[in-house]
């Protein structure tokens, strides 16, 4: 059995790949190597470009790791030669012609598009997305959004990996971004190994530990 070294994180909608440093510290205390994948959030095709061209890279297999959107991102390229596991935290795991859009139609946070870009209204961001950050750190996260795409919220999965790959599920009790009961029912039908943890949608900054564990499950 091939060891495997190489941990993949992509990060989500409105955040950029900063807010896995937890993670990251947490994996390589334990020596593992790991990406952190940048999406340009402006489309699903790019984003999913930018973390094959990480996949492509690697010298061995690897976890691939998505946070919400980024769960979609994962879903399109996770059966990936390279990819030998998948895990979604606090992520949309579509299935076949799914998308973020298909999955949740509305959400209040979210404004109105401007020029096909989307942003969360500041003053919610943090009760819906970072309600157990310290309120600086919320505050500065909704003054540093990453605007998201149109035509990323709406693309959809062709074969998602997790039909091809093992998986494993972190799911955040106290999401309001993606509720639990939508986050139960996409790990049920992957077949995913499912761990709940009481957080908010930003539980990968909030409990960096507790998915770095999960992860490092799905390494085994």
């Amino acid at each position: 059995m091939t060891t495997i070294r190489d941990i993949v994180l992509v990060h989500g909608a409105f955040v950029d790949g900063s807010g896995w440093r937890g993670v990251h510290e947490e994996l390589t205390w334990h020596g593992l190597r790991v990406h952190v994948v940048q999406n340009r959030a402006l489309s699903l095709e790019g984003d999913a470009a930018a973390a094959r061209r990480v996949l492509d890279g690697l010298d061995g297999p690897a976890v691939l790791v998505g946070h919400s959107y980024g769960g979609v991102v994962v879903s399109m390229i996770g059966a990936h030669p390279n990819v030998a596991s998948l895990v979604y935290v606090a992520a949309f795991a579509p299935d076949r012609g799914e998308s973020v859009g298909s999955l949740i139609a509305t959400l209040p946070p979210v404004l109105p598009p401007v020029d096909g870009m989307l942003l969360l209204d500041r003053e919610k961001f943090a009760g819906w997305f970072a309600a157990d950050l310290p309120d600086r750190l919320a505050a500065f996260m909704a003054d540093s959004q990453v605007p998201w795409g149109v035509d990323a919220l709406r693309g959809p999965v062709a074969e998602p990996a997790w039909r091809h790959r093992p998986s494993w599920y972190l799911l955040a009790t106290q999401d309001r971004m993606i509720p639990p009961p939508t986050q139960r029912m996409m790990a049920e039908r992957a077949g995913s190994t499912v761990v709940e943890v009481i957080g908010s949608h930003a539980v990968h900054i909030s409990q960096p530990a507790a998915v770095a564990d999960l992860i490092r499950q799905a390494a085994l």
